[in-house]
């Protein structure tokens, strides 16, 4: 047996298909055996294995053992002479395995060996090659050093950006995403360092790998797709925290006590550093905008009532007025826009004015029930309404042509789809986007197959061979591109993508034979999963409406717990619902096991079956949870609860 791949699963079903299915088709070539060892996904990753890939060895754990555990359980029943750490995010090349083992095998000195990898909006991805995080490394990392000179030698060296990514090199570390390693290094220096649960036992093993006498090279002759984080989610503080507390056991393990001491600082100082940016960031993305427009809305009241006071009315407003009543004011239309998804993006204007009048109207109602004493001008609330639909809508098209903050006014436009493969593939793609209600702009489809039945129908819509895409992609502005993983090798699909320098292109793979599409959505979500779209249960404003009925059904509940817990089962049971409801924990009605319709929902006390007296029925399940997904309201959501009531139990 030439190679072992083992390939660590958890959560990430639909990419560890794609992935398999690269793998099998680059084993052609290579005597190969293929372990998965899942980590207790609850996703139906195991029966997709069984069914669709029966000659894979599948270890299936009880719990989620950490990747380092895992991954050592496969290679002690591994038989391969090189055995290869393959993340589930993954593509690889149809030539891929011919090609490292052949390198392999041509060099003696080579315990260790990474490749070429580019996300899903192919781009070149630095972690590709990486050198060890000694503490001046680690410095230059943490304080940026390294992004403001990445190839500089001193500066650059976490991620060697001084040597040239096409051309083959000797490295210090290894990405864990895609490690091949001889089984002959390993006997020697040991697998996997289990006090690792996830991230830094890449660095470990490279480190010992080079101590042990061998080198690690990056491989710059085949690349791979890597979708970057999608079981992971690299961008959430939980990351930092992880990564960086396993730099710190790599510290205590490898460097002198002196050395280790101040790696240790480093990083602790780069954790809380990294973690509170991270916290602030995310806090000034949701609120910046708010506040612009509260301080504007605030100038122009400013305005309008010395204006008022003077020209028109000779009462006098107290400070309270400006003080309290207005900031009061401003709030109520603020919080109104934000739930009438004012904020939300794609923007909406029609969205921001209607959440600004229905707050006036709340104001108004307010001000009815106040005392006399309280009341001032209504004029001066009709006329700081206007004033706040004029002056948010001019802050917003100011942003679009400044293109402060990335703003842009026409994200609600539909995408200019291309599709990339033989007629009968697009046929089924576009079938399956119409009955997903994809709104995106079908442009036209390249293919380089000889006329066909199927093509001639789509005539019209044939735009030219896969040797001018690039030039078609520029000339029709397209920013979508679907490629038919049917008609196209991967190693084609990854030319294609990176022969295009644009990062507002959206880049999908459609397997063959199946129902979803996987792809990356933006920049900074290189390892999105696209199902036909069937829904808008997603969007910003349904899940702020789904959250609202959640609460607001939940402090009912328990106000009339007293009389539901007759009529309810399981008693206890449904109290604790309300609580774990109520802290965001679970929904009144959403997915109950696998159910990918109703992707993004969270766990469901309920679910859109709970409707049906055939809810045993796989067919009918499926039909609901597809009907409630595409019109997805509120109301439906009560009707389901009230329908359910007496098992709020379960």
């Amino acid at each position: 047996m030439k190679l072992s791949v083992i390939i660590v699963n958890y959560n990430v079903k639909y990419f560890l298909q794609q992935c398999l299915q690269s793998v099998q088709n680059a084993c052609r070539t290579v005597d190969a055996e293929i372990f998965v060892v899942d980590n207790n996904s609850s996703d139906g990753s195991n029966e997709m294995v069984q069914l669709l890939f029966p000659e894979v060895h599948l270890i299936a754990n009880k719990d989620n053992t950490g990747f380092s555990k895992a991954n050592n359980q496969a290679i002690r029943k591994s038989k391969g002479e090189y055995v290869l750490l393959l993340n589930p995010d993954t593509v690889v090349e149809e030539d891929t395995f011919k090609k490292v083992v052949d390198f392999m095998d041509a060099h003696d000195d080579a315990g260790g060996l990474g490749v070429y990898m580019i996300d899903g909006k192919g781009n070149f991805l630095p972690e590709s090659k990486r050198g060890l995080p000694t503490p001046s490394v680690a410095f230059y990392k943490i304080f940026g050093l390294s992004s403001v000179f990445p190839k500089s030698k001193v500066f650059g060296k976490y991620h060697l950006g001084y040597l040239d990514k096409n051309k083959t090199h000797e490295v210090d570390v290894l990405s864990g995403a895609f490690m091949l390693m001889r089984k002959a290094t390993l006997d020697k220096v040991g697998l996997l360092d289990e006090d690792y649960f996830m991230y830094g036992e890449d660095i470990d093993l490279s480190y010992r790998i080079t101590k042990g006498g061998y080198k690690n090279y990056y491989f710059a002759d085949t690349k791979i797709i890597h979708y970057k984080g999608e079981s992971t989610k690299k961008s959430s503080v939980n990351y930092v925290f992880v990564f960086y507390k396993a730099m710190v056991i790599f510290a205590k393990k490898h460097f002198a006590p002196g050395n280790a001491a101040l790696f240790s600082f480093l990083i602790n100082m780069a954790i809380w550093l990294r973690a509170g940016l991270a916290i602030v960031k995310r806090f000034v993305d949701r609120i910046w905008l708010p506040l612009v427009d509260g301080g504007m809305i605030y100038l122009g009241m400013m305005a309008i009532k010395d204006y008022w006071s003077i020209n028109v009315n000779v009462a006098h407003y107290p400070p309270f007025f400006m003080n309290v009543v207005v900031p009061i004011y401003i709030g109520i239309w603020i919080l109104s826009a934000y739930l009438n998804g004012g904020y939300d993006k794609p923007f909406r204007f029609s969205k921001l004015i209607t959440g600004l009048l229905i707050g006036t109207l709340v104001i108004l109602v307010g001000y009815a029930l106040l005392p006399e004493n309280l009341r001032f001008s209504r004029a001066l609330i009709l006329f700081g309404t206007a004033w706040a639909c004029f002056i948010a809508a001019a802050i917003r098209i100011l942003l679009h042509y400044t293109k402060i903050k990335s703003f842009h006014l026409n994200e609600a436009a539909q995408k200019r789809l291309l599709i990339v493969g033989d007629a009968g593939e697009v046929n089924r793609i576009l079938s399956m986007l119409m009955i997903g209600g994809n709104t995106n702009r079908f442009i036209g489809f390249i293919s380089n197959s000889e006329d066909t039945n199927e093509q001639q129908n789509l005539k019209s819509f044939y735009l030219g061979s896969l040797s001018s895409f690039s030039d078609i992609v520029s000339v029709y502005e397209i920013n979508e591109v679907i490629f038919c993983g049917k008609d196209l090798p991967s190693s084609q699909i990854m030319n294609l993508m990176s022969s295009v320098s644009n990062s507002h292109i959206e880049f999908k793979i459609a397997p063959p034979e199946s129902m979803f599409i996987i792809g990356s959505n933006s920049i900074n979500e290189n390892g999105d999963l696209y199902f036909v779209d069937v829904s808008n249960l997603n969007s910003p404003a349904n899940k702020r409406k789904k959250r609202i009925f959640d609460v607001c059904v939940s402090i009912a509940f328990l106000i009339l717990s007293p009389i539901l817990i007759l009529i309810v089962k399981n008693q206890v049971n449904f109290l604790i619902n309300i609580f774990h409801v109520l802290a965001g924990v679970k929904s009144w009605v959403g997915k109950r096991g696998d159910e990918k319709i109703l992707r993004g929902l969270k766990p469901g006390i309920l679910s859109p079956a709970s409707m049906s007296t055939t809810n045993d029925n796989e067919v009918t399940k499926d039909r609901l949870n597809a009907l409630y997904a595409k019109e997805f309201n509120w109301r439906n959501d009560w009707r389901i609860v009230l329908r359910g009531i007496k098992i709020l139990g379960s």
